[in-house]
């Protein structure tokens, strides 16, 4: 069973008809006891960093992912899904984070007209299509070419501490991780399930990692 974390943040239907069309059923839940029994979990979101936060609280789902995460089941986290990781965020003043990983989610630095050594100046929120520049294998990523385009929504992204767990990387302005692996866990700043054919191949792999 595939279980995707409903606490409030975001289009989680979308994400379940994703794997649906890859060939992986997938349910939506908030029930701490599925979520610690599953198979493969699932992180969406979209949102405040904050807010989500203080909706895993509310919803008594902290320990139930953090749980889930020690036991190196199959994870996936998407865009607020990999921010939440690290240990915490600038959004709104600092705001701890689940801290799985050390690192903390900035924001996109604005570029002014003008400035020196500013190629471009950045819209922030990063949203669109971009490419990924592989760091390294990951049995999500099989089958997904070096620069394929993902597509973005994001005004923060994550600064890990521990550059080994850098999956792939990608350029707005700034070169900034774009996803993250660690043994069967992978998460993705970009929405695979909004990301045409490369995307569903990511929640394919994931699917096949978790029945595997």
């Amino acid at each position: 069973m595939i279980a995707i974390v409903d606490y409030g943040m975001g289009n989680l239907h979308s994400v379940q008809k994703g794997f649906e069309r890859v060939g992986f059923p997938a349910i939506v839940t908030h029930d701490p006891q599925v979520i610690r029994r599953a198979e493969g979990l699932v992180l969406p979101g979209v949102g405040a960093f904050r807010k989500a936060m203080e909706n895993l609280h509310a919803l008594g789902l902290e320990k139930s992912i953090l749980l889930y995460i020690d036991s190196g089941r199959p994870f996936l986290g998407i865009c607020l899904g990999l921010q939440l990781l690290f240990s915490e965020s600038e959004e709104f003043g600092a705001e701890r984070g689940l801290e799985v990983f050390r690192g903390r989610v900035v924001r996109f630095p604005i570029a002014e007209p003008g400035e020196p050594h500013v190629q471009e100046v950045r819209k922030v929120p990063h949203m669109g299509w971009n490419a990924i520049h592989i760091q390294k294998p990951a049995p999500v990523l099989e089958g997904i070419p070096e620069g394929s385009h993902f597509y973005f929504v994001h005004s923060y992204y994550p600064v890990p501490e521990e550059a080994g767990i850098v999956a792939t990387t990608t350029n707005y302005g700034v070169e900034f991780a774009s996803s993250i692996s660690q043994g069967k866990l992978f998460a993705c700043q970009f929405h695979p399930e909004k990301s045409q054919a490369f995307g569903l191949q990511i929640l394919k792999n994931f699917g096949r990692l978790v029945y595997s």
